[in-house]
């Protein structure tokens, strides 16, 4: 590899390699504005921590958005009742040394674990952590998100992962690209277009293969490396910290082909 990083693509069944990451992702702007939705505050060093690094040398604008509040990401007993806090702490650090600015980086507040009675929309009478402008819910606060950043690309972990929290971060998010895209909840903001959407994995593997591989050069590998140790409190993620170090300077996304449904697709086929 003759360049600090290169991308390689699978289009139409065929690989080309020594991309840069502007041939890489498809439909790429002039200017970029990426959203990253992740269940959880360390998913997205573990699961693209090396494609925010090259995003972020070639002058892309990363948002993220922290679904959960990590309650429930205690390892020992002692830190029960702060772990919130201090993964937040964490969190900043680890941003800080990958170089996104921490203004951009927002918790959503949701009960970490607990997603599934937290999904949809609803009213209510008062304010929570989560709620914004008078409603609470998954899609009220990733409709309100996509329409505050306005991004063309939006990153979330495989619908394939067996975390739960994953699964309906991923599954509310879709949905949430049709809302915002829309007319409807008007307090939430203005309409915007429906972004790329990207998945990346952190636990589990794809449904099926990604098409794009990142590989990175050892200075660019050791900075994701340093900012997931930054985690010192989850020592249940052990398990794929050495997993990273194990299979290299590597990543792979896949793209998704959000679109809505039309019925002319399936008529070639009858």
């Amino acid at each position: 590899m003759k360049n600090d990083f290169e991308f390689a693509k699978i289009i139409d069944n065929k690989l080309t390699k020594k991309l840069t990451i502007q041939q890489a992702f498809r439909n790429w702007q002039n200017q970029e504005v990426w959203l990253i939705v992740v269940p959880h505050d360390d998913d997205a060093i573990i699961g693209m921590g090396l494609t925010i690094l090259v995003a972020l040398q070639q002058k892309v604008d990363i948002h993220i958005r922290i679904t959960t509040d990590g309650h429930m990401g205690y390892c020992s007993l002692k830190e029960k009742t702060k772990i919130a806090k201090i993964r937040a702490i964490e969190t900043r650090e680890s941003f800080r040394l990958l170089g996104v600015n921490l203004k951009q980086v927002k918790w959503l507040n949701f009960n970490d674990s607990h997603l599934n009675s937290q999904t949809g929309r609803y009213f209510v009478s008062k304010k929570t952590p989560s709620s914004i402008k008078g409603a609470d819910g998954l899609q009220n606060a990733f409709t309100a998100s996509l329409r505050e950043v306005k991004p063309n690309r939006v990153f979330v972990p495989t619908i394939a992962d067996l975390h739960p929290d994953h699964k309906l971060t991923n599954s509310e998010l879709m949905i949430s690209l049709f809302h915002a895209s829309g007319t409807i909840w008007p307090e939430l903001g203005s309409p915007t277009p429906v972004p790329e959407v990207v998945e990346f994995a952190v636990y589990c593997d794809y449904p099926t293969p990604p098409n794009i591989q990142l590989k990175v050069n050892q200075a660019i590998f050791q900075k994701k490396l340093d900012g997931i140790l930054a985690y010192q409190s989850q020592t249940q993620i052990k398990s794929c910290v050495d997993s990273i170090k194990k299979n290299g300077s590597e990543e792979y996304l896949r793209e998704i082909d959000f679109k809505f449904y039309n019925p002319k697709i399936y008529r070639s086929i009858f």
